[in-house]
């Protein structure tokens, strides 16, 4: 095998793509294509999994805007041995849900020997709201982000390198979107929001943090989607993100650029994204760098693809009809084979005039 070839796997949140829409769908399309790579670089959207999770060292957990200023080469990343996750709780939840919260970071602490603490509660509620915009994705707003920031400031300044989020969620009102949903059909309502909450605290205190919503359990449903059924189990989301946030990557800025084993913009090999949600910036920031472009068939709201993007010619991008096969170009590519070559027909070369 040859040498590591750092990847960057994209799977946008709330625009309800048939692989990474769901409650942790995408992870073993994320396993593989680590696999094929020997190391992956992805968000909280793909690998979150409410109760379940899986440990893989090649994989590195970095939330979205962070991902964002990694893109763009303002960022770097520096795996750890281990992070001070804080526990940050939303002064809008239910006594009694909150207990649950506690209870499952006090389980993650003695069974599985994570590091957490310290544990503060917002001085008042968030104030969540959920939106969705015209193209069906979802979004969200917070009534008091000063409050967030405020709470994260704290757990920085107690000893916290990273941090995790439980914020009190509105009930999903539209009882029918909630079902499509649940049965593999819909988007999902509050992912949205969550970016919102997430992309304000990385960007305000520069260390790795990732959302879990606090909600009331739902009736149960003999007929939901094997996608959706993550969100059925226990009373909270919160395990994996303490799990993954954990071994989460420490966010190196500009600055602070000194060590050669920083994972950069310029050790990337290839960047995969679901063929029709191209428009994002890290999608951009990576064409931009001439970094290969692998295009997966993976339905969502949105139709961005390959040929709405003005793309120089000698930036190489691949079409995948499945994660499958995106793994395979990505192995093509660490080997130093030419994708091409491996499918038919297969063209002459041309003579410059």
């Amino acid at each position: 095998m040859s040498v590591v070839m750092p990847v960057l796997m994209l799977v946008p949140t709330g625009i309800g793509c048939a692989i990474g829409g769901f409650a942790g769908d995408a992870l073993p399309s994320a396993r593989c294509l680590a696999a094929a790579s020997g190391c992956l670089i992805t968000h909280p959207n793909v690998m979150n999994g409410a109760s379940l999770y899986w440990h893989d060292e090649s994989i590195h957990y970095v939330e979205g805007y962070a991902i964002d200023k990694f893109a763009v080469g303002d960022w770097r990343l520096r795996p750890t041995r281990g992070q001070r996750v804080g526990l940050l709780l939303d002064a809008g939840i239910d006594v009694d849900l909150r207990r649950r919260h506690l209870q499952v970071a006090d389980g993650c602490r003695a069974c599985l020997g994570l590091e957490i603490g310290p544990v503060l509660i917002t001085d008042v509620p968030l104030g969540v709201r959920l939106d969705q915009g015209d193209s069906g994705s979802s979004w969200g707003t917070l009534d008091r982000p000063d409050a967030l920031l405020r709470a994260g400031e704290r757990l920085k300044a107690a000893g916290a390198s990273a941090i995790a989020v439980v914020a009190s969620f509105p009930e999903v009102e539209d009882a029918v979107a909630l079902e499509a949903y649940r049965h593999g059909s819909g988007v999902d309502a509050l992912a949205g929001a969550e970016a919102v909450i997430s992309h304000l605290l990385v960007r305000h205190l520069q260390i790795p943090c990732a959302h879990a919503p606090a909600l009331s359990a739902l009736p149960l449903d003999p007929d939901v989607d094997p996608r959706a059924a993550a969100e059925e189990l226990g009373h909270t989301f919160l395990a994996c993100v303490l799990v993954y946030l954990s071994r989460a990557p420490e966010l190196i800025t500009r600055e602070s650029f000194e060590r050669k084993q920083d994972l950069s913009i310029d050790q990337l090999g290839a960047v995969v994204a679901p063929n029709g949600a191209l428009g994002g910036e890290a999608v951009l920031a990576c064409l931009e760098n001439k970094i290969p472009l692998i295009a997966v068939e993976n339905s969502s709201t949105t139709q961005i693809t390959t040929q709405h993007l003005k793309i120089e010619k000698n930036v190489n991008i691949y079409t995948a009809t499945s994660y499958a096969e995106a793994a395979g170009v990505v192995l093509a590519l660490r080997e130093g084979l030419n994708p091409d070559s491996l499918c038919r027909p297969f063209a002459k070369l041309k003579q410059l005039p």
